[in-house]
């Protein structure tokens, strides 16, 4: 199966991946300092070779990145 690539405004490469009908999994690709996202898929279209990259940029700029929690461990000093 094929993936989709894009590039953001920024010239970053993100990779579409489809791991269900509801959910697509934005990845970044070598070079992309980002986290993988999960967007809903856009109700009017299934394949995200058929988006345009404007559509996909607004994708990405609607799901949020993953937070990062800073937990401190117990079991350290």
């Amino acid at each position: 199966m094929a993936y989709r690539n894009f590039k953001d405004r920024d010239g970053h490469t993100w990779e579409v991946r489809m791991p269900s009908k509801r959910e697509w999994s934005l990845e970044p690709v070598a070079g992309n300092p980002g986290r993988a996202r999960s967007v809903a898929s856009p109700g009017y279209e299934k394949d995200p070779f058929e988006l345009s990259v404007e559509e996909l940029q607004k994708l990405l700029d609607g799901s949020a990145a993953p937070t990062v929690r800073n937990v401190k461990s117990p079991f350290k000093d």
